[in-house]
C-alpha cells in the first residue's frame, strides 16, 4: 500500500489531505518573480501544507540577507514520476534559470512490500542539472509511531546515487526533535502531514542544504512566530544544525555550487 492508497476510496476525499498523494492537475503555471535566487519547489501536500517554500525563502534571506530571493511553487500536487511526464511541471522548470529545484513526493510502500520506480525523480533531478540549479531531494518524515524513516531517507539516497543531488536530512530531524523535545508538536493530527512547527523543523533543513548556512546560527524569524514561537525556533534550529552535521546533505551533490 502507497501514500496513494492509504484510506479506501470512500474515503476518497480525505485521502488527498491525509495522505499526500498525487494526481491533481497542475492548473495554470505561476508567476516567476525576478530574483538573484530561485527556488522553484514541487511536490505533494507535504510541501503544500503549512507552506515550507515561503518559510524556505525566508530563512535563506535570513542566511544570505545580500541577495534578493523568490520562492515558486509547481502547480497541482503530483506524485514525481506524474510530474515528469506534467507539461506545465516540465515548461516551468526547463523555462526558467532555477538556484535550487526541491523535489518532494517519491511514491513509496507504505508497508515496505512493494518497489515503486524512481525514473520520474531521477529524470526531474537531470533536467534540474542540466538547466544548471542545484537538486534537492526532500524526503518526507516518519508517520506517527511507524518506524520508516530510515527507509524514507534510503530511497532517496538510491535516487542520488543515480542522478547525483543534494538529500535534505529530513526524517532524522523529526525523529531528534521527537526524541529531545516531545512537547513540540510536529505532525498534523492526521500522524501523517507536518504541524506548522514540523514543517518549520523542514524548512531549516533544506534552508542548510541550499546555504551551508548552519541553522543554529540563524536569528528568531518573527514572520514565522505563528508556526513556530521563539523558543520553539530556538530549539529546533540545534534539532537541525545537529542532524546536518551528522547527515550533510551534500554529500551525494559533490561539486554542485
Amino acid at each position: 500500500m502507497t501514500r496513494r492508497s492509504c484510506l479506501l476510496a470512500a474515503f476518497a476525499l480525505l485521502a488527498l489531505c491525509s495522505c499526500g498523494g498525487g494526481g491533481s492537475s497542475s492548473g495554470p503555471p505561476p508567476e516567476v518573480p525576478a530574483a538573484e535566487v530561485k527556488l522553484l519547489f514541487m511536490g505533494n501536500s507535504h510541501t503544500i501544507t503549512n507552506g515550507v517554500p515561503d518559510m524556505v525563502a525566508a530563512m535563506v534571506r535570513a542566511a544570505r540577507p545580500d541577495r534578493n530571493v523568490a520562492a515558486v511553487l509547481a502547480p497541482g500536487s503530483m506524485f514525481l514520476g506524474e510530474r515528469a511526464n506534467d507539461a506545465a511541471t516540465l515548461a516551468l522548470l526547463r523555462g526558467n534559470a532555477w538556484s535550487f529545484v526541491v523535489l518532494q513526493a517519491q511514491e513509496y510502500s507504505s508497508s515496505g512490500a512493494f518497489t515503486y520506480p524512481t525514473d520520474g525523480a531521477e529524470a526531474l533531478v537531470r533536467m534540474a542539472s542540466e538547466g544548471h540549479a542545484v537538486p534537492i531531494l526532500f524526503p518526507e518524515w516518519a508517520r506517527v509511531g511507524v518506524d520508516e524513516s530510515r527507509r524514507i531517507f534510503a530511497l532517496h539516497v538510491s535516487i542520488a546515487m543515480k542522478q547525483p543531488a543534494c538529500v535534505a536530512p529530513i526524517p532524522q530531524a523529526f525523529d531528534l526533535a521527537l526524541a529531545r523535545h516531545p512537547d513540540i508538536t510536529l505532525h498534523a493530527a492526521d500522524g501523517n502531514h507536518s504541524s506548522p512547527a514540523g514543517a518549520f523543523l523542514a524548512a531549516l533543513v533544506i534552508a542548510n542544504t541550499m546555504t551551508g548556512f548552519a541553522p543554529d546560527r540563524l536569528p528568531f524569524l518573527p514572520q514565522l512566530a505563528s508556526a513556530a514561537s521563539e523558543s520553539v525556533q530556538e530549539r529546533l534550529r540545534i534539532v537541525a544544525a545537529e542532524t546536518v552535521a551528522t547527515y550533510p546533505p551534500r554529500q551525494w551533490c559533490p561539486g554542485m555550487p
